[in-house]
């Protein structure tokens, strides 16, 4: 797992084809199969007295339809995603069992029959890379591989105390626990989890578009000390497959870049046909908090393969919901490139990804380019219709002339 393969997908830092202009102009107008609205409650689920031990659990009901999301730092830090038919599906949650050997049972969403669709992600390992001599940003291994970070064996803080019901979001904060080197003694790994109860836009970049329908992940590492001078970082990601095969993946690539200077693609994970469930990012990291185009960073994934469930760090929350996991997928995720903006200017990396269920949020044609479009579009048939009516008027008073002869 720890090997990397040829990419399939770049980061998407380059100029938009015109053959796009088409198909944008004729493409269906924003919109989900999902709810508009959703009432929306995040709910911290402790195993007291040890408070440590807790999930964050995110219900996001509508009219007819409950969309679970259940986050957790117990193992890998990993999420289940659960839609339900039904405005009054619910979460049990049984410690004894989840914590055991044999964790089948130990989590569920009740009545089981109302479950439309289901499926999980875990982050099992953190990779540095140290790409002092490398050139080629496409490359695999990206440089000097260290040995990986198992984020199963982190520490991660109390999500109570960073639970914001204002937001709608909640931050899991880890450290190794075993840290012979001091790597992180003054950083940290972070996963900011936020969840909307109708559509929208954040301010920061990637300023990807959200839905009711979805959750907002963002990763990242902050103090921490690299291993090299010129440190490249990657997050391995799991998932489960939709029967003997792996989700698809996709790219979209737009004309207008006005949420996310110069990316001009979109990259998606897709379980299945609808309703189902889907990843979605911009293959862009930040080397700074505050991101715009100066700390943009290219975000390479690795094609998605299969890969045998007990080869990775192992998950509770998963294997108590899925009994069985026989259809496990991988894939990698690299920050960063040899040159330009990376983690080594301020010890810094941010990435962001949305999850949900239904159709992808589809980014609309923003009112810049609508009218940089019509100018252009316009101005020749302007000259055309121009030209027509000289050349009609023309004729005309050539007609009306009368020789004296």
């Amino acid at each position: 797992m720890s090997g990397y393969e040829k990419p399939s997908r770049g980061w998407g830092f380059c100029a938009p084809s015109p053959v796009l202009l088409l198909s944008l102009l004729t493409a269906a107008p924003l919109g989900l199969l999902g709810e508009e609205t959703r009432q929306v409650s995040l709910k911290v689920i402790s195993n007291a007295p040890d408070f440590s031990q807790n999930l964050l659990h995110i219900r996001a009901v509508g009219t007819n339809s409950t969309l679970h999301y259940v986050w957790s730092s117990l193992g890998p830090p990993a999420v289940l995603l659960v839609a339900t038919n039904t405005p009054n599906s619910t979460l049990s949650v049984n410690w004894s069992l989840l914590l055991s050997s044999d964790p089948d049972g130990g989590l569920m969403v009740l009545p089981e029959e109302s479950i439309q669709f289901s499926s999980a992600l875990v982050f099992t390992r953190l990779f540095e890379f140290d790409s002092t001599n490398m050139s080629d940003a496409a490359s695999r291994p990206p440089g000097k591989s260290y040995p990986p970070y198992s984020l199963a064996n982190f520490s991660w803080n109390n999500i109570t105390d960073s639970l914001d019901p204002a937001t709608l979001s909640a931050t899991f904060r880890g450290h190794p626990v075993r840290d012979p080197t001091g790597a992180f003694a003054n950083g940290s790994l972070a996963f900011r989890v936020q969840a909307f109860s109708t559509s929208g836009r954040p301010a920061q970049p990637p300023r990807l578009l959200h839905s009711a329908d979805t959750c907002q992940l963002e990763v990242a590492l902050v103090g921490a000390s690299p291993r090299g001078n010129r440190s490249l970082f990657g997050l391995e990601v799991a998932t489960l497959g939709q029967g003997p095969g792996c989700p698809s993946m996709q790219e979209q690539h737009s004309i207008d870049d006005e949420y996310a200077p110069a990316v001009f693609q979109l990259d998606q994970l897709l379980w299945g046909s609808l309703p189902s469930g889907f990843m979605q990012w911009r293959p862009v990291a930040f080397s700074q908090k505050q991101g715009s185009r100066d700390s943009a960073m290219p975000c390479q994934s690795s094609p998605l393969h299969p890969t045998l469930a007990y080869l990775l760090p192992q998950s509770p929350i998963v294997r108590a919901f899925f009994k069985t996991q026989d259809h496990s997928c991988a894939f990698n995720l690299t920050f960063g490139a040899p040159t330009g903006p990376g983690y080594w200017d301020q010890h810094y990396l941010s990435w962001s990804m949305l999850l949900g269920v239904g159709s992808p949020p589809v980014d609309a044609l923003s009112p810049l380019v609508l009218s940089i479009m019509a100018v252009a579009l316009g101005a020749p048939a302007l000259m055309l219709l121009a030209g027509g009516l000289f050349l009609l008027l023309g004729r005309k008073r050539d007609s009306e002339y009368q020789s004296i002869n």
